[in-house]
């Protein structure tokens, strides 16, 4: 993807942008502080071609040639969005009855998976309390009906770094667990697919020791599960689709509602008592890293 050029008028960057479809280069237009619209091509082996057109665009932005071809890009469009429908499996199909994943399942996506289903069933799904202590992010005891620890980490400070990360693998649930590994499954594979296993190490453990540290800060070390992890890829995904389009990574709206209208029911209450700290800020660095990341990359590009 690289940039070709920028031009003032809107009207002429979309004109141009739909001459580029209908020769068959894939290009995308971005606005720039409201005054400026850039032409992006996708295709590097496309460059010299764009660069070429762009040239003659901009010495006869009205030449009859362009403006036909921007009305035929319409119809191409049109033509190539109900071939992708055609494309699309049934609802129903014997071939395609099964789950097929967007991207490619990411090994360190299924790993994390796998410790994190084995770990819900050593620990009978919470229930198992001699196992659930070295995970946890700090050791604690019951006194009557209320949890007691140390403060101040003091397992941590002493060496024991794995539990600023293991709290991560507690699931108290089926659904728990169910619904964190199918949203790890897609997010992380996504992420695994165009950053690479490395990336997304990364950006799990650290929005893993930062959500559950600030989820201990709030209400003690009685938590654990993948939620703050989810919600940090998300907002991370969220804002790189925005913001880098060259990243390749994107939410459907409606996975932005729903995941939206669902931290807002777990902080409700009617979920029952939901680690909704590690949800809020595992989500803001996600999209912090995100439209940082983004933005620092658009930057390098445009050099």
């Amino acid at each position: 993807m690289r940039l070709i050029g920028h031009l003032q008028d809107e009207t002429q960057a979309k004109r141009f942008s739909d001459f580029l479809y209908a020769e068959g280069i894939e290009n995308q237009v971005q606005q720039v502080s409201g005054v400026r619209w850039e032409i992006w091509v996708l295709d590097e082996g496309h460059i010299d071609t764009a660069e070429s057109l762009f040239s003659q665009f901009r010495q006869r932005p009205d030449d009859p040639v362009f403006i036909k071809a921007a009305h035929a890009a319409t119809e191409k469009k049109d033509r190539d969005q109900k071939e992708q429908v055609a494309k699309r499996p049934r609802l129903i199909d014997g071939r395609t009855i099964f789950y097929k994943p967007p991207v490619p399942l990411g090994v360190l996506s299924i790993t994390l998976i796998a410790i994190s289903v084995s770990v819900t069933l050593l620990t009978n799904l919470g229930h198992n309390d001699r196992l659930i202590q070295p995970l946890s992010i700090t050791q604690y005891w019951h006194e009557a009906d209320y949890a007691v620890w140390d403060s101040g980490l003091p397992e941590v400070r002493h060496g024991q770094v794995w539990r600023l990360f293991t709290p991560m693998f507690l699931h108290f649930g089926v659904l728990h667990l169910l619904f964190n590994m199918l949203w790890l499954r897609d997010l992380g594979s996504m992420i695994e697919a165009h950053k690479g296993s490395w990336m997304l190490l990364i950006l799990v453990l650290v929005i893993a020791a930062v959500s559950n540290v600030a989820q201990y800060l709030v209400s003690g070390p009685t938590f654990g599960g993948m939620s703050g992890v989810v919600y940090g890829l998300l907002g991370y995904i969220w804002m790189q689709g925005r913001f880098n389009r060259a990243s390749n990574l994107s939410l459907q709206k409606q996975t932005v509602t729903l995941m939206i209208v669902w931290f807002f029911v777990c902080l409700s209450g009617l979920m029952g008592p939901i680690a909704n700290t590690a949800h809020a800020v595992g989500a803001g660095l996600g999209i912090a890293w995100g439209y940082v990341a983004a933005r620092l990359s658009t930057m390098m590009r445009r050099r």
